[in-house]
């Protein structure tokens, strides 16, 4: 049987950057493609084959974030991984809640490098994998939409990761540093629980549950679905 060979999209503008994680991957097996500034990145980001985007955020032309806020549109739940020299919360809470699977600063090792694109790359194959339907609420997970009657809302791949966690914690709070490790794959002490926060907003709204009743907030410990408002 033939093994698909992961591809990955390596958008840099570093060009010493670039050949070095491009060299790392390809001897680690991996297929790979190569942006060279923002203008070719966005274009291959729409219109290649790749499993996994690797995405540098100041270029010219068009950001990294301009990137994903296309993907978002075009091809939402796309695996991808920031490699960015802004380490600043904030700039790591927004790449996250705009649908990066993870954040890297630069300076990085090959090692890290390999073990944070293993992880992703897992993460979406198992993703990929769930064929279950989940009803929450009066609500059904298919996929990566929510159905409802006439209605149907997409979700991100984090959202659909954070909603089957915590169908599978079957009403146990779980608390943000939990779904950091479970869900994002980092220790909550290298990022401000505020992102897990925001992306429970937007699941909110998008579950039509401004009172809490199906996604609950309990405080000082964490979140869990509502007792009577979801069955596995």
């Amino acid at each position: 049987m033939t093994v698909k060979v992961p591809q990955i999209l390596v958008v840099e503008d570093d060009a010493s950057i670039r050949c070095g994680i491009v060299d790392a991957l390809s001897f680690s097996g991996y297929e790979v493609i190569e942006g060279r500034d923002g203008a070719e990145g966005m274009q291959l980001a729409d219109s290649a084959s790749y499993d996994l985007l690797l995405l540098d955020l100041v270029m010219p032309v068009h950001t990294g974030f301009e990137i994903l806020e296309m993907l978002a549109k075009r091809r939402p739940g796309q695996p991808v991984i920031i490699l960015s020299a802004r380490g600043e919360e904030a700039d790591r809470v927004h790449g996250l809640t705009m649908g990066a699977d993870d954040y890297i600063v630069k300076p990085f090792s090959v090692r890290e490098l390999l073990a944070r694109v293993d992880a992703v790359l897992r993460r979406s194959v198992e993703r990929k994998a769930r064929e279950a339907r989940v009803k929450i609420g009066n609500w059904m997970l298919d996929g990566s939409f929510l159905k409802k009657e006439a209605k149907e809302v997409e979700l991100s791949g984090r959202e659909v990761d954070i909603l089957h966690y915590l169908v599978q914690a079957n009403g146990r709070v779980v608390s943000r540093d939990e779904l950091l490790k479970r869900v994002w794959n980092i220790q909550a002490k290298q990022l401000e629980t505020r992102t897990v926060d925001m992306h429970m907003v937007r699941l909110r709204q998008k579950l039509d549950d401004s009172d809490q009743l199906i996604l609950q907030t309990v405080r000082g410990k964490g979140y869990r679905l509502g007792g009577e408002n979801f069955t596995s």
